[in-house]
């Protein structure tokens, strides 16, 4: 008996490993993904000039490297999220940063804009298989019970590669700072070779039924609103981070602050969903609810984004005070991500859960075009950043109130 109970111990303590394993693999795949998402965007002016371009086409090419960045990361989404349901969730984390990887070594080596433009773009298509592909494998490895932790784990830990790319900035050459996300991507590559597939996946694998067909979403209606649900909820987050908080320098001249830095604002925003992640895993756990959680923090970041506009004159470390609040509120990021893992059979799991975010990132292009529609007509950049976030949260609201709870849901069903 006593052998026995060691063995059963032995075989509880292995799988156990493996399931950390799985989390803290992932957990550093989205490391990587939010390194290489900010650091375009920290490195634009260096980078670009280096190239030998005008201040202007810094400027207009920047725009254009990031628009093609994030058409790679939505194409990303929906090929990385095939290849998950067809060929595995594991093959998706070792094709994703194994191109990643090679873009960004590359990058350091650009002498060229048409160079840096296909490289993107190769970057952006990396990019967008790990976040999906990470949550869903641990979240059909993991008991039902641990899923939203190990979500706001994984969310929570990725969002330092942020804070990693406006360090390397600051002490290393932009060509550099490409190798290190480079090297970054190899080392987690070995990591993942000990990591085991999902059971689930493997089980789907030897039924006879369709997998990774990705028109499933728009052949059936409540299966397409199920999916739009989804991308709804999450675009505010992207409605603070691509504007609000991109563009804080702008809205700060209008409110007269002074002083105001978007890289700044950039990482007291990160920082703070850092820690909002983490917190939305604890307490989708206590409340046992995906909805009530994301309703609560939709409140924090509904209160921040309200104080944001009510600025006027004020100090520059109160609008940065502010920004980490609309942070800490964006933390239910965690939820519409969990949410695409939870509403879909394993049959369709991993290519809704892998291009949901990447359609929410690649939203930015229309929120974009909508904030400058609102700010036009207006004739004032508050009153239409105001404007875009109430309609963009409205929305957003709706969409949650409708969507059904899966809180605890068992992920052994398919999508006929």
């Amino acid at each position: 008996m006593f052998s026995i109970n060691n063995v059963i111990c032995g075989m509880r303590a292995k799988t156990n490993s493996l399931f950390q394993l799985a989390v803290i693999v992932s957990a550093l795949g989205f490391f990587v993904d939010t390194y290489d998402l900010l650091l375009f965007a920290i490195i634009r002016k260096p980078s670009l000039a280096a190239l030998g371009l005008s201040p202007n086409e810094v400027f207009t090419k920047g725009e254009l490297l990031i628009s093609i960045q994030m058409i790679g990361i939505v194409l990303g989404g929906i090929v990385f999220g095939v290849l998950g349901d067809k060929a595995g969730r594991l093959r998706v984390l070792f094709g994703s940063i194994i191109l990643y990887s090679a873009a960004n070594i590359l990058n350091g080596f650009v002498t060229s804009l048409p160079q840096y433009i296909i490289l993107r773009f190769i970057a952006g298509v990396g990019l967008a298989g790990e976040l999906g592909a990470g949550v869903t494998l641990v979240s059909e490895l993991l008991p039902k019970e641990k899923r939203s932790m190990a979500a706001g784990l994984i969310a929570g830990f990725g969002l330092f590669g942020v804070v990693t790319a406006v360090i390397a900035h600051k002490y290393f050459d932009w060509r550099v700072c490409y190798f290190i996300g480079g090297g970054l991507g190899i080392l987690l590559l070995l990591m993942r070779i000990q990591v085991q597939e999902s059971g689930l996946f493997n089980t789907v694998k030897q039924a006879s039924v369709q997998r990774g067909n990705f028109l499933m979403f728009f052949t059936s209606r409540e299966r397409f609103l199920r999916y739009l649900k989804c991308i709804l909820i999450g675009v505010p987050v992207w409605y603070v981070i691509g504007i609000l908080v991109t563009f804080a320098d702008q809205f700060a001249v209008a409110m007269h602050i002074q002083n105001v830095d978007p890289g700044t604002a950039i990482l007291y925003l990160y920082l703070a969903i850092a820690m909002g992640d983490f917190s939305v895993g604890w307490l989708c756990e206590k409340l046992k609810s995906r909805k009530k959680t994301l309703f609560i923090f939709y409140g924090i970041t509904m209160l921040f984004v309200t104080l944001y506009f009510l600025q006027q004159g004020g100090s520059a470390q109160k609008f940065y005070i502010i920004c980490a609040g609309m942070g800490y509120g964006a933390g239910f990021n965690v939820v519409y991500i969990t949410l695409g893992v939870e509403q879909f059979g394993t049959n369709l799991r991993a290519s809704a859960a892998i291009s949901i975010p990447n359609m929410v990132r690649g939203s930015l292009t229309l929120l974009l075009l909508l904030f400058k529609f609102a700010r036009e007509f207006f004739s004032d950049v508050v009153t239409g950043g105001w404007v875009t976030g109430l309609l963009l949260f409205a929305i957003g609201i709706i969409a949650a109130v409708t969507i059904k709870e899966s809180y605890g849901k068992e992920l052994d069903f398919i999508e006929e």
